[in-house]
């Protein structure tokens, strides 16, 4: 089995690039900020990586613990030869060395409780359809869970994974909040922490595909996809997950779920 850390350059021939002239400009500073920084905090454990296809497109299901999150998997993206595009909160943009960074290496914006909220989601569609990696965090935030368990995922998972026939694959990782808890406010780079990231067998969506898409479909699909995520930290944590997905809110209606 061929080591995370060198599949990169195993894949040499099929590896991903990015675009030409400004795009690959940007790319080549994100990699020389992110390696350096996700190795400065935290030591990573990368398990099933080989997991994520050379080629092709490939819709990534997360977990979300801390904002360190993204440097973590983007960097763990690139060591298969991919180049990884999250959804990720529009306000990012508004940062100018930022937004340079983020449209060069073809992030998506996500608006929302906006007019454009849709716009995310047709770009992660399309995205698929040229064959690129795309990570999503269905909590759709940090996880408010005081243990760190996923949250009731958004459906906006199962619209990207039904309308596209392409390799769904479940991704935990653990160890980032104790470096970053945003919601207690503490940044604990010292001693030096392990971050965990482990890649799951892709999800059999067969049944569901000859389905016809509806609100119920949909939350089943979510939660199918975000069960799978839960067992993979569980395995992680080596505790047993709950049976429930945390919710800070009252439920409601599957049909009432945003992106």
């Amino acid at each position: 089995m061929t080591k995370p850390r060198s599949l990169r350059r195993v894949r040499k021939q099929t590896r991903e690039r990015g675009r030409k002239g400004l795009g690959k400009l940007w790319l080549g500073l994100a990699v020389m900020v992110f390696y350096p920084l996700q190795a400065l905090l935290a030591r990573t454990r990368l398990v099933g990586l080989e997991r994520l296809p050379a080629e092709g497109p490939v819709l990534l299901v997360l977990n979300h613990v801390s904002h360190l999150d993204p440097v973590y998997d983007a960097v763990t993206v690139h060591r298969a030869g991919r180049l990884p595009r999250f959804l990720a909160k529009n306000t990012l943009w508004n940062v100018p060395l930022l937004r340079g960074v983020l449209s060069g290496v073809e992030q998506i914006p996500v608006y929302r409780g906006t007019t454009d909220a849709q716009k995310s989601l047709q770009e992660a569609h399309r995205a698929l359809g040229e064959n690129k990696v795309i990570l999503i965090y269905p909590d759709g935030t940090i996880t408010r869970d005081p243990r760190g368990w996923p949250m009731t995922p958004k459906v906006g998972v199962a619209r990207l994974a039904l309308e596209h026939d392409v390799p769904v694959i479940p991704v935990a990782r653990w160890g980032t909040r104790e470096v970053y808890d945003h919601y207690n406010k503490k940044f604990r780079p010292l001693p030096r922490k392990e971050v965990t990231i482990k890649f799951g067998e892709p999800i059999d969506l067969s049944a569901y595909r000859a389905k016809e898409e509806d609100p119920r479909l949909l939350r089943e699909v979510a939660d199918l996809a975000m069960q799978r995520v839960r067992e993979l930290l569980g395995e992680i944590r080596e505790e047993q997950p709950p049976h429930e997905f945390y919710s800070s809110t009252p439920k409601r209606n599957p049909s009432g779920d945003d992106a």
